[in-house]
């Protein structure tokens, strides 16, 4: 089903209705690109339930000061060999 956008604005009810029902609903916009309406499958849906403090200890490494200081001076590096404003001296 393809419809206007002026259209779901007023009929967005109906349309929820015919995207449950699995059918494909397009809305077409002035000069943009259409947008679909589907129903997204559970799980693929955000999990809910509460968050377990800790749950993600051990995944991330905090780097040595060795590497903090190699990550300094190769974003330093970068920055002096491609500056954000080059000076106008010629």
């Amino acid at each position: 089903m393809n419809v206007s956008l002026k259209y779901a604005e007023t009929h967005l009810d109906d349309l929820v209705s015919a995207a449950d029902r699995g059918e494909e609903v397009e809305i077409t916009r002035p000069e943009k690109p259409p947008l679909k309406l589907v129903v997204v499958a559970e799980s693929a849906a955000r999990p809910s339930g509460k968050r377990i403090l800790g749950a993600g200890r051990g995944e991330f490494r905090v780097p040595s000061e060795e590497e903090w200081r190699a990550m300094d001076e190769e974003l330093a590096r970068q920055m002096n060999d491609n500056p954000l404003f080059p000076s106008s001296k010629s």
